[in-house]
């Protein structure tokens, strides 16, 4: 890893109406759009999906980290978060976060420790942790089956 801080940048650009693409220097672009709630078409990428979205794939990308810190064998992991948006006085913001992990590993596999690695991610993960709302996490390890 490369010493802190780390910067990182992103560009978007829009008009009066039609999608928003954004970008950043190397990674394919994204078109993005509100999501439905706020009247936007509800079938494109909208700034709240991609929050929500960056939190599972911090998940999973710091559970790899501490897991293999540990050495510790698995072969899948499914995460879904779940976000909640509401007025708190007077601004929008996400006030709940739950994410819900399952985990599957090799026949065998010491579920406990794999629960601990799998809240140790939760704690860690530095999107989560750059944000204001409760977060809750809910686990299930599973065995491989074969």
């Amino acid at each position: 890893m490369k010493p802190y801080p780390h910067s990182y940048q992103a560009k978007a650009h829009g008009s009066v109406t039609g999608f928003v693409p954004v970008s950043s220097l190397g990674l394919p672009d994204i078109d993005t759009a509100p999501p439905a709630e706020f009247d936007g078409p509800g079938d494109m990428w909208s700034p709240e999906n991609l929050l929500i979205a960056a939190i599972a794939d911090c998940f999973i990308l710091t559970f790899r980290g501490v897991s293999r810190a540990s050495a510790f064998a698995w072969t899948g992991l499914d995460c879904q978060v779940d976000g909640i948006l509401e007025p708190v006085s007077g601004t929008t913001q996400f006030t709940q976060f739950r994410t819900t992990a399952t985990l599957t590993v090799p026949g065998g596999a010491n579920h406990v420790k794999a629960k601990e690695l799998l809240e140790r991610a939760e704690k860690v993960c530095l999107v989560a942790n750059s944000l204001l709302g409760r977060r809750t996490l809910e686990v299930r390890v599973i065995e491989e089956n074969g």
